[in-house]
């Protein structure tokens, strides 16, 4: 997901490092849907049947969520989530109508247990057995409702009940940090992945339906309805389960990648068709990039899709959201298409458990922007790029926020974006070796594939392949809320310049070499590798005037800081 700013309350303070954090004040609520409760760490879901008519007038959907799961801990109580907004029906369980209770957005569903429910369509029900460690089973929760409009999306969750510019109905929904549970009933936590996933959509008939993964049928029932069932057969996290209604058009295409095949599926409005063939065929330009830095497409068996949407844009999975009106940057590239489907590697196949390490999808994803730049033009280019993004880091928080809330993120912070990658900038410059770095790359998508990481995962990780500890360099950039900053005075002797420096505000063990000019040639420079730390040091650069002195910040994000010499 692209980052956009937004106002939010802060009244919490902590210190860290030294600076003065704020984060929301977090409520019940956050901790209900952010955390591994008991009740939620019981079982894990291995498949999901959702099942919804979708009323366009009445913006209204109903029906359906059969939810399989595994029992990894007997219990008597399990949670699953969907906003107090909608309203359940029933709750099914081998023919037996369970009772529930709600909690903010949640449900707690009895297992056990007997007597009436709050709302006045359950029945009272006898005693149950518990569930048991090891057993397969499943439950069908009956709902209906009018879901939440989305006000600023794909920022703000939600539906849009839209007309093309034709006066024909046009629905999309996103959910990113709002959650799936705005309108579909679900374990709504992210270090939860259903294996497969089958989604069928009534909507009226003339439009078309698009969803995740592929269309296994289409038919026309008798109330003027027509039913798209489509079938997801790899993991998927909930926020990528998204559906589209409009009068499409569909473009089909393919790409070839060694002895594979990748089908490419454009859903876009009648009219941008032709618009649509030409400004799509960056796609293929975009996939060999990609494959070429990080592996295979992760979801050969679901394909790929572009969806055009009412909004900019979005990283559902096999089914990216497409809103940028077939506009290129001045870097000669749509951006929604460079970087929603750069998560498809980051952050639909190798995923986040918490919201707090959205980095694991952001940096990654958003670095990938500036190598696509440097494989289809040159590394100089990118770099440009780096820089222009640099602007938008805050350095007021930790990249990593605040764990079982749901965090999602800070007002004016877009640090897991362009400070994360601006990380990776710097950790390649450091490891200097593009062959041992880039295989990184590939060797967390493969380690990670189709799964739940975290940071301390993946940085132990990165540690293995490259022979060498840099937990001390994560925390700098991840969990201080400043990068390092290079304290140094200059002194003009001679012809040449004295030159003393040290880290300052570092983490323990924190180690970085770090590039300076050593000498300037028909305004060329020529870099040194100097290895500062914590204690000043002293180094005498031949033949430089001070004047000249600069800190390589094309490779390494640094904090400059100068004193001047009394």
């Amino acid at each position: 997901m692209v980052k956009k700013l937004s106002g939010i309350l802060f009244v919490l303070f902590i210190t860290v490092q030294g600076f003065a954090q704020q984060y929301p004040v977090f409520t019940h609520a956050d901790s209900v849907r952010g955390k591994l409760s008991a009740a939620r760490s019981c079982y894990d879901v291995y498949f999901y049947d959702l099942h919804l008519k979708i009323n366009p007038e009445q913006h209204s959907i109903e029906g359906y969520n059969m939810i399989a799961f595994s029992v990894v801990k007997k219990f008597t109580e399990m949670q699953v989530d969907l906003f107090k907004n909608m309203t359940i029906d029933s709750i099914v369980w081998h023919n037996n109508f369970l009772n529930f209770r709600r909690d903010s957005n949640a449900i707690i569903i009895s297992f056990s247990g007997g007597g009436r429910n709050e709302e006045k369509s359950f029945i009272k029900s006898g005693f149950y057995a518990i569930e048991h460690e090891g057993i397969k089973d499943s439950i069908k929760i009956y709902y209906h409702g009018f879901p939440q409009t989305a006000k600023n999306p794909p920022w703000d969750g939600g539906f849009e009940w839209n007309k093309d510019s034709l006066g024909k109905t046009w629905v999309d929904v996103s959910d990113e940090h709002t959650g799936a549970s705005l309108w579909w009933p679900c374990k709504d936590h992210l270090s939860d992945k259903p294996d497969s996933m089958r989604m069928t959509f009534d909507v009226p008939t003339g439009l078309t339906c698009v969803s995740n993964g592929r269309l296994r049928s289409v038919k026309n029932l008798e109330n003027m309805y027509t039913r798209f069932t489509w079938f997801v057969s790899n993991p998927i996290i909930n926020y990528d389960v998204t559906l589209n209604i409009a009068d499409y058009a569909h473009i089909a295409d393919y790409y070839l990648s060694g002895k594979d095949t990748l089908t490419l599926d454009y859903y876009v409005l009648k009219y941008n068709v032709e618009r649509a063939r030409k400004h799509f065929r960056q796609v293929k330009t975009m996939l060999g990039c990609y494959e070429h830095f990080f592996g295979k497409y992760p979801f050969y068996k679901d394909g790929y899709k572009l969806v055009e949407t009412s909004y900019w844009g979005m990283e559902h999975q096999s089914c990216v959201a497409y809103g940028n009106h077939y506009k290129n940057l001045t870097y000669g590239f749509d951006f929604i298409i460079i970087h929603e489907s750069a998560h498809e590697w980051w952050g639909n196949s190798l995923s986040c458990s918490d919201a707090a390490e959205m980095w694991l999808h952001e940096a990654f994803a958003t670095y990938a922007e500036a190598l696509f730049i440097e494989y289809t033009q040159n590394y100089k280019t990118a770099v440009r790029y780096l820089h222009g993004q640099e602007k938008r880091i805050g350095n007021k928080y930790p990249v990593i926020g605040p764990y079982n809330v749901n965090f999602e993120g800070t007002a004016n912070d877009d640090d897991e974006y362009f400070k994360g990658t601006w990380m990776l900038q710097t950790l390649r410059h450091v490891v200097n070796n593009d062959s041992l770095f880039f295989k990184i790359f590939k060797g967390l998508q493969e380690k990670f594939y189709h799964s739940n990481t975290n940071s301390n995962e993946v940085i132990a990780y990165i540690n293995q392949v490259l022979g060498k500890d840099y937990t001390p360099f994560f925390n700098q950039y991840l969990r201080n809320p400043s990068p390092p900053v290079f304290q140094y005075t200059l002194k003009q002797k001679g012809k040449s310049t004295i030159l003393k420096y040290h880290w300052l505000n570092v983490v323990k063990d924190f180690q970085m070499p770090l590039k300076v000019t050593s000498k300037v040639k028909d305004s060329i420079n020529t870099y040194i590798t100097i290895t500062p730390t914590t204690e000043w040091k002293t180094i005498k650069l031949k033949h430089l005037n001070a004047a000249q002195f600069a800190i390589d910040i094309d490779e390494f994000y640094v904090i400059p800081r100068k004193e001047e010499v009394e």
